[in-house]
């Protein structure tokens, strides 16, 4: 049997990692946690780490890295950033010929001020909005996947012509909105329809469901698609299948050195297994093995788990609904 096809598609990024333990602190003011830093002055850095990020890329190096044939889809500049960006996917087996290159685009760009305890503050440059109409994207491609996983496009009209072509050709989407899809909600639940599996945190899931636990969350968002996670951090994670209910807590008590990267390696981690027919325990634990890994190491690619790693327990419930 041949490895799933699932092509990810959605903004890709350049990352810069700034640490300093003396000028990076965090403040409070009334409930409201926030870093201030003086004008006018050279700060000094501990240590600056430059990676690559956006949902989209670090999902396909989950795929890549669990032996999946993982496909990548967007368009990048000439830019640095760009070429940096690919050839980082092209060392992981990524297959990103339908990648779109011309000198009018540009790669997403995110400067991170790292603070103790993973905590972090992000200044992000969004890159080039691809158009909705957009001609360049090959989209004809989508019937040859079995799964897409779709995340940070920027363009709801956009989201909403990629999933009306999986749907016609049946082939699964997961589907991890991101900020300009959220603030949609109603065009969003529109979409949730031709959406097989939905993955979104706590917050995320509040503005499209009412519920106050994760779990309500997964429940009331089972009436808009078949397959639903809501995570809560460091809290764990919930998924439903609309039969069966799954509980984790955390997979392991880790020092967290940065949580970027981590929904994005629970989410991709949940689709990996599923994808190959594992059960929805068996994908869960998996997810939370592949995101406790990468809040350990700063960016969000490098603690992400190749094919072969042996997992342990973890604190589960399965519950029948």
């Amino acid at each position: 049997m041949s490895a799933p096809k699932i092509l990810s598609i959605g903004k890709a990024t350049q990352d810069v990692f700034l640490r300093s333990a003396k000028s990076f602190t965090q403040l409070e003011h009334k409930g409201v946690k926030y870093e201030q830093l003086p004008v006018g002055q050279k700060l000094e850095l501990d240590e600056v780490v430059f990676s690559t990020g956006g949902n989209v890329t670090n999902a396909a190096v989950t795929f890549a890295r669990q032996g999946l044939h993982s496909v990548y889809m967007w368009a990048l500049g000439t830019d640095v950033a760009s070429e940096v960006i690919l050839q980082s996917l092209d060392r992981e087996g990524i297959d990103t010929s339908p990648v779109v290159q011309h000198d009018g685009y540009r790669a997403s760009y995110s400067v991170i001020l790292m603070l103790e305890g993973g905590e972090r503050t992000i200044l992000n440059y969004h890159g080039t909005e691809i158009p909705a109409d957009t001609t360049e994207l090959n989209l004809d491609l989508i019937k040859d996947a079995d799964w897409l996983y779709l995340s940070s496009l920027g363009n709801m009209e956009l989201l909403e012509r990629i999933i009306t072509e999986a749907g016609k050709h049946e082939v699964k989407v997961m589907l991890n909105p991101a900020t300009v899809e959220l603030k949609q909600t109603d065009k969003l639940k529109a979409l949730l329809s031709d959406v097989e599996v939905l993955t979104v945190n706590k917050e995320e899931a509040q503005l499209i469901v009412e519920g106050e636990t994760i779990d309500e969350l997964a429940r009331h968002a089972l009436h808009y698609c078949p397959v639903v996670i809501v995570s809560d951090g460091p809290n764990g994670a919930v998924a439903t299948d609309g039969e069966t209910l799954v509980t984790a807590g955390m997979y392991e008590d880790v020092p967290v050195t940065d949580r970027t990267g981590g929904g994005d390696a629970f989410g991709s981690g949940f689709l990996s297994a599923w994808a190959q027919g594992k059960t929805l325990r068996d994908s869960v634990i998996f997810a939370s093995a592949n995101s406790t890994s990468v809040v350990t190491k700063i960016g969000a690619k490098e603690g992400i788990l190749h094919r072969g790693v042996e997992l342990h327990d973890m604190p589960i419930e399965e519950t029948s609904l």
